[in-house]
């Protein structure tokens, strides 16, 4: 049950929220926002997968 809400919330991540690493944003550079986005998409992406 867990892994497929990770999984729903990694598509909704995906056709919603931007993607920085396209953008060739650079990380040390980023703003708070930013970071944030990058870091829950990190985590939904990880939770998906375990």
């Amino acid at each position: 049950m867990k892994r497929s809400w990770f999984k729903f919330l990694a598509t909704i991540n995906k056709a919603v929220l931007p993607s920085f690493t396209k953008r060739r944003l650079d990380l040390a550079k980023a703003k708070k926002w930013q970071m944030a986005i990058f870091g829950w998409k990190l985590y939904v992406t990880k939770r998906a997968l375990d």
